[in-house]
């Protein structure tokens, strides 16, 4: 995987800017890119870009997490059950459940990770 940001590089800007959230990431052929917006003690928010074919293998999390699709098309499988999400769309992964993500084509998403 590849990070845009390296840790505690996360965004720094004032609230009066607005930023595309699709464009803050870049596809980049046979990778998964990662860049992290925001990494406080009570979360994260990370935007993925996932070449068509990459993802995430199964793993799990202490803490729920949303992800909200910004490009493309995905598969989340959360517990054995698989979701196709597109843009606009959204899912939660519940706290210490199984999960991955793939892309079924070339596919964005931002995570939001609540730590409480």
């Amino acid at each position: 995987m590849t990070h845009e940001t390296m840790p505690g590089e996360e965004l720094r800007e004032t609230p009066e800017n607005v930023h595309s959230l699709a464009d803050m990431v870049a596809y980049q052929d046979g990778a998964v890119v990662s860049r992290t917006i925001l990494d406080r003690k009570t979360g994260t928010v990370t935007l993925f870009a996932f070449d068509k074919g990459q993802g995430l293998s199964e793993h799990t999390a202490p803490f729920d997490a949303l992800v909200q699709v910004l490009d493309g098309d995905g598969s989340v499988t959360i517990s054995g059950h698989e979701h196709r999400v597109i843009a606009g769309e959204m899912i939660v992964m519940p706290a210490n459940e199984p999960h991955s993500l793939h892309a079924v084509a070339a596919f964005k998403m931002m995570l939001v990770m609540i730590r409480s």
